[in-house]
């Protein structure tokens, strides 16, 4: 750490906290220390935009309001409640995370940092932001606000794709914690989204710039350093919409890889449907470390018989469109089924 351990920077703290107190941003979540509704609210934005996913958050807390409730919820509702928001691991955690704390914490969620890091899907930063923000801990939560503001305020090139760079960072964090921490972690996401943001950052309008040494050197641009970039892996996925008189067939899939228990149109036919393909359509689609590259093929089955065997030695879910909107599908599928709803009600 560049020389800084000796010297004193608590000012620092002091500052983005009265900036927090005039801008602090109006969202829902501020009004609450309930760590159930924090802890849910962090799982949401972890990928989500706030302006984005604000709806999904309000309508995932009115269905699920409390701990128990959620814990004793259909697992499939769960998703269905989570649909639009994606990265649907998180859904599928969260509601083991529920289950865990009725059964080891009494329905309590638990107020320790070391105890809400063993819930299901919850890191440090989650767990750092609950402490902190409901229960008076003093841990930074570090995520990618806190590396790009403090690498800037100290001019720090410490490569924040390291894998020690949370460490890093949150020893950075503690030379500039002031006493309220729940506030500070909230001051930092706001600063990090609204002024000291990755691109264009608004450095005229920001608390800290009389003490950000990028902002004096005007070497802005040049921080946070990242060197590993993770390459995407390519993946090619096949799909088969098998549909007759407005039903289509579906499975969930499993819980072993991408998408996990979603659910999907079947992944391959029998020789006998090969025929009844009509068309078939090809889509790119992006995550996080794969690019999907998804054929989707039409298949239309005009004999009542083929389609009873080929559910019957598969199966399968027959539904609609209306069904549908019932289930949570991967982006790709679920924009597959609106099209076919579009040109079935045309036809």
């Amino acid at each position: 750490m560049k020389n800084t351990t000796s010297a004193n920077f608590k000012h620092i703290g002091t500052k983005l906290l009265n900036w927090y107190k005039i801008n602090a941003r109006d969202l829902p979540f501020r009004q609450t220390k309930d760590p159930y509704k924090i802890w849910i609210c962090e799982i949401v934005f972890q990928q989500t935009r706030i302006n984005q996913g604000l709806n999904h958050y309000n309508n995932f807390i009115a269905r699920f309001p409390d701990v128990k409730t959620l814990a004793e919820a259909d697992e499939d509702e769960v998703l269905l409640y989570w649909k639009g928001l994606g990265y649907y691991s998180r859904a599928i955690n969260i509601h083991k995370a529920a289950q865990q704390i009725m059964n080891d914490y009494h329905g309590i969620f638990p107020h320790e940092y070391e105890e809400i890091l063993k819930l299901k899907g919850v890191g440090k930063y989650t767990a750092a932001a609950v402490s902190s923000i409901c229960f008076n801990g003093k841990i930074p939560a570090v995520d990618g606000n806190f590396y790009r503001v403090l690498s800037r305020v100290f001019a720090d090139d410490f490569d924040i794709s390291n894998s020690r760079a949370f460490s890093y960072f949150s020893e950075l964090a503690h030379l500039i914690l002031p006493d309220n921490v729940g506030d500070f972690n909230q001051a930092m996401m706001d600063l990090g989204s609204e002024i000291c943001k990755p691109k264009n950052p608004l450095c005229t309008e920001c608390p800290l710039n009389d003490d950000c040494l990028a902002f004096s050197l005007n070497k802005i641009s040049e921080f946070p350093v990242k060197t590993k970039k993770t390459k995407a892996e390519d993946l090619a996925l096949k799909y088969y919409f098998v549909h007759r008189n407005g039903e289509f067939l579906i499975q969930q899939r499993k819980d072993d890889f991408i998408w996990k228990k979603l659910f999907e149109f079947p992944p391959e036919i029998s020789d006998e449907l090969i025929p009844f393909i009509k068309s078939v359509k090809t889509v790119s689609h992006k995550l996080t470390h794969k690019n999907l590259s998804i054929e989707i093929f039409n298949v239309e089955v005009d004999t009542e018989e083929i389609w009873q065997n080929f559910i019957a030695e598969n199966n399968y879910i027959i539904t609609d469109v209306e069904g549908s909107h019932e289930k949570s599908f991967p982006k790709p599928l679920e924009n597959y089924i609106e099209s076919y709803d579009t040109a079935y009600r045309i036809l």
